[in-house]
């Protein structure tokens, strides 16, 4: 882990560092910020007390102040361009065939890097498919493990709606990948706390990435599921024996733009 420095010449003592350290690794003493014994093993280097030092008196080793993009008050969106930009957010499943330039895919990926995540782990891999053919390869493989579904018991296929899902894709019409040109898989250790969640957020920061650059996005739900139940598309993936798939969106230029916002429930909330 990290070792941690205070440049005393710099501190004013406000004691910003203390609060705002998640593990509390430093006290205040005589108006001045100390390490507990053994700080740097503990540290999650999640850079909040370099974040937030008004003076730049603290570093971290490979993250000084210097290292770090400052905060651009002007670039702050209002309440109300946040509230739209979130609202218009739609599911695209319909997509131009027309790729997304390698270096578009890159900054939307690269966002990822700032979705939160348990301890500041950062545990999400990616798998990006970037050619429609690897996309329809991957959409293929997910019906043939559904007609294995189906084999070893149509009842409960049914209940999946997996024979309709089938039936649409031998006839042209793929609900899988929907005809994206990209597809986008996050992957991490299984069985372990939080990565769940760690992967969510990170698709998420890229879902919300990709609007920005006006491009459309989809969760790709039947490739998660199958991703960590066939052993052919888990060797397409070349999936390390203790990861799992815990999402995948589809990604390109949508075909269609919406003109307005539908409704949606009010949050079912119970105040206490």
């Amino acid at each position: 882990m990290p070792s941690i420095h205070i440049d005393y010449s710099r501190c004013v003592g406000d004691g910003i560092c203390a609060e705002i350290c998640p593990l509390k690794l430093y006290r205040m003493e005589d108006n001045k910020p100390q390490l507990l014994k053994g700080a740097g093993a503990f540290c999650i280097a999640c850079g909040h007390c370099v974040a937030a030092c008004p003076k730049g008196a603290i570093a971290l080793e490979g993250m000084t102040p210097d290292d770090c993009t400052p905060v651009e008050p002007g670039l702050r969106i209002s309440a109300d361009a946040a509230e739209h930009f979130l609202m218009r957010r739609r599911s695209t499943r319909a997509y131009k065939p027309a790729p997304v330039a390698r270096h578009v895919l890159e900054e939307v990926l690269d966002l990822s890097r700032w979705a939160p995540s348990a301890s500041n782990r950062q545990p999400v891999k990616w798998i990006m498919f970037e050619k429609p053919e690897e996309v329809r390869k991957v959409a293929e493989l997910v019906i043939h493990w559904m007609k294995d579904m189906m084999a070893q018991d149509m009842e409960a296929a049914k209940k999946q709606r997996l024979p309709g899902l089938v039936s649409l894709f031998m006839a042209g019409q793929d609900m899988i990948c929907r005809g994206a040109p990209h597809l986008l898989l996050a992957h991490a250790p299984a069985g372990v706390p939080f990565m769940a969640q760690d992967c969510t957020a990170a698709i998420t920061y890229v879902e919300l990435a990709a609007l920005a650059h006006d491009l459309g996005t989809c969760w790709a739900g039947y490739v998660t599921w199958a991703a960590n139940n066939s052993a052919e598309l888990r060797t397409l993936l070349e999936l390390p024996e203790e990861d799992q798939v815990y999402g995948a969106i589809l990604l390109g230029y949508p075909k269609y733009r919406y003109s307005r916002i539908p409704e949606r429930f009010a949050p079912s909330v119970r105040w206490r």
